[in-house]
C-alpha cells in the first residue's frame, strides 16, 4: 500500500538557531497552517519552539 499526501512527513527546526531538528508526521485536514510544537533541543539543552519549515 503506498503513502498518500494526507499525512506527509515534515521537519520541524529550532526556534534557538541551533540547526537542530525533528522529523514527524501531520494530517494535512486538520491542521493545514504550519505546526509549532515545544519540544527539548539538546544543542541549548532547554524546550524551545519547533516550528514546521516546507
Amino acid at each position: 500500500m503506498a503513502r498518500n499526501d494526507t499525512r506527509p512527513v515534515i521537519r520541524l527546526k529550532s526556534t534557538a538557531n541551533t540547526g537542530f531538528t525533528y522529523v514527524t508526521r501531520k494530517n494535512r485536514r486538520t491542521t493545514p497552517d504550519r505546526m509549532v510544537l515545544r519540544k527539548y533541543d539538546p544543542v541549548v539543552r532547554a524546550h524551545v519552539d519547533f516550528r514546521e519549515e516546507r
